[in-house]
């Protein structure tokens, strides 16, 4: 039922009750929501920093490696040991439930390989390739470990902000808005009440002077 359409009767005023006892439970379990988010939010910031200032590390590590690998390899014998991997690294994508919020979880397929996977044989290239190979694994996996992180912040962030226009929605404007309506039929009531006691009290002495008279 439209508000508007709600009349000043005793009906009228249980439904306007009903509806400000849902809405302030549902403000308070949003704002429990609310907070709950904002914690994990923080959270999750201070991990994507530190898996940021650690794949910053790993790609210049990365490099240096692949480097060291050219000058005693060759260029063009480091480019034959990574075209010499068939499998691809990749990952697999899932979620995971916060507060409500799907948070991605991204898992490694196929990053850290063996020597074997690797396919470019152990006689042929010196232990510089496998260090390069090793610093390159432990890069991806720490890129793919950063977006999932910063993944759940954009995430997180994106419902936080939905979820507080809510919360300030019913704070602001639907429990006021019902708190008026709830006040108005009272008002209501309430004259509508003195102006039948008034009415009664007329009728009674109508009747007492009538009862009065020979």
């Amino acid at each position: 039922m439209p508000v508007d359409d709600i009349k000043p009767t005793r009906s009228g005023l249980l439904i306007v009750r009903r509806r400000m006892a849902l809405a302030e439970r549902i403000h308070h379990l949003l704002s429990l929501k609310l907070g709950g988010m904002m914690l994990e939010l923080v959270r999750l910031t201070e991990q994507a920093g530190l898996q940021r200032r650690e794949l910053d590390e790993k790609y210049a590590g990365a490099r240096e490696m692949v480097a060291v690998a050219a000058m005693m390899e060759g260029a063009t014998g480091v480019l034959l040991a990574a075209l010499s991997v068939e499998t691809s690294p990749t990952y697999t994508t899932g979620h995971k439930n916060v507060f409500g919020v799907r948070l991605p979880d991204l898992e490694p397929v196929m990053v850290k390989k063996n020597l074997v996977q690797r396919g470019y044989g152990i006689l042929g290239t010196s232990s510089v390739i496998d260090d390069a190979a090793d610093a390159y694994e432990d890069l991806l996996e720490a890129i793919i470990a950063s977006a999932e992180l910063e993944g759940g912040v954009k995430r997180l962030l994106n419902d936080i902000e939905r979820t507080r226009r809510r919360v300030n929605a019913l704070e602001f404007k639907v429990i006021p808005e019902l708190t008026e309506i709830r006040r108005f039929i009272e008002y209501q009531r309430d004259e509508m009440e003195r102006q039948e006691w008034t009415r009664l009290r007329r009728i009674k002495k109508i009747k007492a002077k009538k009862a009065g008279e020979p």
